[in-house]
């Protein structure tokens, strides 16, 4: 029995990463209490239990002080019964009894039971909530558990995580036992138990994503700059290159795509535009409407608000379905754009000229009808 107690430790140890001295000492507490439950002791400042590290023998000790007046039969002994164990034994002197674990009744076993449970699942949560905190931010790789309406259930190592609806994507099917990668967003509690929240909509899911899949992001060569997303559609991502040696956007890419096709297909297929950045502006926000082809980008500092001309047959291209490319660069680059064709740009030129030119006439009629009106006044004054 005491070989496979040492067995069953070192499996929990092993499989939950709880420390075996953290069980010993959790078996230990439960024997004290155990004691306690059965023999109705008022304290157990004076029971210690010991388990052998290696044999998994298991020993209860009991200490009484030798008295003339016993009133606490679990912490005290007559000094006539100290003296028929030994002559020696005086008032005020301590001795020490051998219990044995086995003479507790199933009642103490249930008690020793029950402290146990419990200080494995305050070491669990201390162990998940020390591990998990320091990996807010990181990518874990995860099995899907169990879906219901809401939540996913997901085993991400030695520990389950909660993947909640709004941090999930719709490309995803999250069928059971489907391998995915999560973004660790939080630890937090619910009803005492440590819950690992994670998302895979996040926009630094993409960017952690990268930093895996691109030795030169690791190694902090290329830096991503932004990320902006509509996850389980499209992503933009800015890159920028601290080696003129190396090129940002095909580092990202990788060999014939293979580094953005990874990614991709962890994304269950979500669009990725890889956008070199740049100090300037107006060439990252040219840059940022990729795949279309910027012709002239004019901007308004104060405002942060960028007129972007494209050509008519680019149109659509820039704005995207529903707006969403011009939406992503926006996003990406902090500024409010606003995009027109080439027809369109001329077009409100043209009217903004026509306009002023309307202005200027009507300015200089205002000021002949004054001019001519005062000389009527001064014919008037010579007649009378």
């Amino acid at each position: 029995m005491n070989v496979e107690l040492i067995e069953a430790l070192r499996l929990l140890e092993k499989e939950r990463g709880i420390e075996a001295e953290v069980l010993f000492e959790a078996i230990e507490e439960a024997l004290v209490s155990a004691y306690k439950r059965e023999f109705d002791a008022k304290t157990t400042e004076n029971i210690r239990a010991e388990i052998d590290r290696e044999t998994g023998e298991m020993k209860v000790f009991l200490t009484k002080t030798v008295v003339d007046t016993v009133t606490d039969f679990n912490a005290e002994i007559s000094f006539e019964e100290a003296v028929a164990i030994s002559e020696e034994f005086e008032v005020g002197d301590i001795l020490e009894y051998e219990l044995s674990p086995q003479d507790f009744g199933r009642l103490a076993a249930q008690t020793a039971k029950n402290v146990i449970n419990q200080k494995l699942c305050s070491a669990e949560r201390e162990r998940i909530h020390n591990e998990f905190s320091n990996r807010i931010g990181e990518i874990a790789a995860g099995v899907v558990q169990r879906k219901d309406r809401r939540e996913v259930i997901v085993d991400i190592g030695r520990a389950e995580a909660v993947l909640p609806y709004n941090e999930q994507v719709r490309l995803d099917g999250y069928n059971f036992n489907q391998r995915l990668r999560f973004l660790i967003l939080k630890v937090d509690e619910k009803k005492g138990r440590p819950i690992v929240y994670v998302s895979r909509s996040h926009p630094n899911f993409v960017r952690k994503l990268f930093e895996q899949e691109v030795p030169e992001i690791a190694s902090g060569i290329v830096e991503i700059m932004s990320v902006a997303r509509e996850a389980g559609s499209r992503t933009k991502i800015a890159v920028v290159s601290r080696d003129s040696n190396v090129d940002s956007v095909g580092a990202c890419v990788g060999q014939r795509g293979l580094r953005v096709q990874a990614i991709m297909d962890e994304m269950m297929g979500e669009k990725i535009d890889i956008i070199e950045w740049h100090p300037d502006i107006v060439e990252f926000i040219s840059n940022s409407l990729n795949p279309a082809k910027v012709v002239r980008v004019d901007i308004q500092e104060e405002e942060k608000v960028a007129r972007v001309i494209v050509p008519d047959r680019q149109l659509s291209l820039a704005i995207g379905r529903e707006g969403q490319n011009a939406r992503l660069a926006a996003r990406l680059t902090g500024w409010k754009i606003d995009i027109k064709s080439e027809s369109q740009y001329r077009e409100a030129i043209e009217a903004e000229i026509m306009s002023r030119f309307i202005d200027a006439v009507e300015s200089t009629a205002a000021e002949s009808d004054d001019l001519e009106h005062e000389g009527n006044n001064h014919v008037y004054e010579n007649v009378e």
